[in-house]
Order: C-alpha cells, then structure tokens, then sequence
C-alpha cells in the first residue's frame, strides 16, 4: 500500500467558538463521524470510510493529527520515516490541550468541537441521526459525543483513553461522570446501544475497562472481544487495530465479522430508521 491521493473524497473545513481542522467527506446519506487513531488518516481508515460510504452513509473525517493520506508503513517510507512520522504526532497529541491523555474522569476537550461537528453534519445531510467511531486514542470520544441527542449509532474501536499505565485508570474511559450519566440515561430511556471493540490481549484496551462499561451500561454496551489469533499479522503493532491495520478482509474472519456488526449498527440505526 502506498500514500493515498485522497482521491474521491472532498476537502473542507468545520469552525467551532474559534477552532477551525479539516474535513474530508464522501458519500451521500445520514453522516458518520470516522475519527482517526494515531498517527492519523491513513490508506487503511480511508478504507474504512469508503466502507461506510458503501452502505448509504456520509463518511466525514475530521483531521484531528497527522496528513491525511500518508501510509505509515515502513515499506512506504522507511524505517526512520514511519518512526519519525509517528512519533511527532503523538509527541503533538501528548502535549495538546485539546487530548487528555492521562487524567481519568474528564472528556478530552475536543469532544466539544467533535459535538458540534455531528449537530453541523445531521444538519447538512439529513436522516434520524449521526454515527460515530473513535479508534484506539479518539476511541472514547464516540461515548463522550453521545451526550448529544443526535448521535445515535456510537462504536468504539480499542478505546485506549486514559492511558492504562496503573489499575485505576485500566478501570475507567474517557469520559467525566456528569456525561456517562447523561449516556446511560439514554440507554435506558431511549434504547441507545454504544459498541465496543478489542482484541482480548490488548495491553491498550484492558478488559477492565470493557468491564467497566458492561457494569455503567448495562445490555446497553455490546461487546465485541476477538482473540489476538484473529489479527491479521501484517499489522504494524500487535492486535489493536480491529476495523483497520489487523483487519483480515475476508468472508468468515473474526475482523471481517467485527466490521460487518458496526456497519449493521449504521445501517440499522441510520438507514432503517424513520426520519
């Protein structure tokens, strides 16, 4: 795979109280808010997003880090270029007041822009709501966004925020209290369903912390938990990456089966739903 010419997707931008990043779109439908891991909007989230543009949706790619498009494989650019390139964007995200990276019980500050980026998007493109998936350290943003109303299909894919670096912040997520109580009220009145991904062994994504969404959410949270076998093994890092580098495209894989759930949750909440 090389870097990808964005070709097939259009180019914009989206303000809020001041903060203006780039968009990416493509496709036609209700929207869904594809934000990145790190180290950003490469050839395989592009693949992703071409996925869910495939079934009816409007994929909308905030630029939150990186160049979209770069492919950070070391065959695409060398050893030291995908190290280097790496490494200066999570040193970006690391020092940024927009992610909180390792404070638990709080909402990184970008979730608010993201919020308004969905209420701008349901706006513009119409249908009974709007979709999101966070990946790896956007990954809690999809739970924090669901405060709002209008996002109705939230997916989570190896949600890594905060850092799991000791016991009590393997047992939480990104989120501050006020909103995971604003959420589960949601669950409960309105029948919102929040997805989560993981590989079992994923030191990133602890199965504390899935279980701590279980214990908060209730039937509410489903759980997708793959065995680290299932990965495809030319990722760059082990397991982690369920919907994009450890994804094996394949009818009858574990991965494959895992896509095929979140794209039948858009479908099922985006599509088959009344306006």
């Amino acid at each position: 795979m090389t870097d990808h010419d964005l070709s097939g997707y259009e180019r914009g931008s989206f303000t809020h109280e001041g903060t203006s990043r780039g968009i990416l779109r493509r496709g036609t439908g209700p929207a869904v808010i594809v934000m990145a891991e790190v180290p950003g909007i490469t050839p395989k989230v592009l693949e992703f997003a071409d996925r869910v543009a495939a079934i009816g949706c409007t994929a909308v790619l905030p630029v939150l880090f990186g160049e979209p498009g770069l492919d950070p494989r070391p065959e695409a650019h060398g050893r030291l270029g995908t190290a280097r390139y790496a490494a200066s964007t999570m040193l970006k995200v690391c020092v940024s007041r927009e992610f909180t990276v390792l404070a638990t019980g709080r909402s990184s500050r970008v979730v608010a822009w993201l919020r308004a980026l969905a209420a701008h998007e349901h706006e513009r493109c119409g249908g009974p709501g709007v979709g999101a998936v966070g990946m790896c350290l956007t990954g809690g943003f999809a739970l924090a966004m669901a405060t709002d109303p209008r996002l109705v299909a939230p997916v989570l894919s190896q949600p890594s925020l905060p850092l799991a670096v000791s016991a009590g912040r393997s047992r939480t997520i990104d989120i501050s209290p006020a909103e995971l109580a604003v959420v589960r009220g949601r669950c409960e009145r309105e029948g919102l369903q929040v997805m989560g991904l993981r590989f079992k062994g994923d030191r990133f994504v602890p199965g504390e912390r899935f279980a701590f969404l279980r214990r908060e959410l209730g039937e509410a949270f489903v759980a997708v938990e793959l065995e680290d076998g299932a990965a495809n093994p030319e990722g760059l890092l082990p397991p982690h990456s369920v919907l994009t580098e450890h994804l094996i495209d394949a009818p009858g894989e574990p991965t494959r089966a895992a896509l095929d759930q979140v794209l039948g949750l858009f479908r099922t909440r985006l599509l088959d739903s009344p306006s």
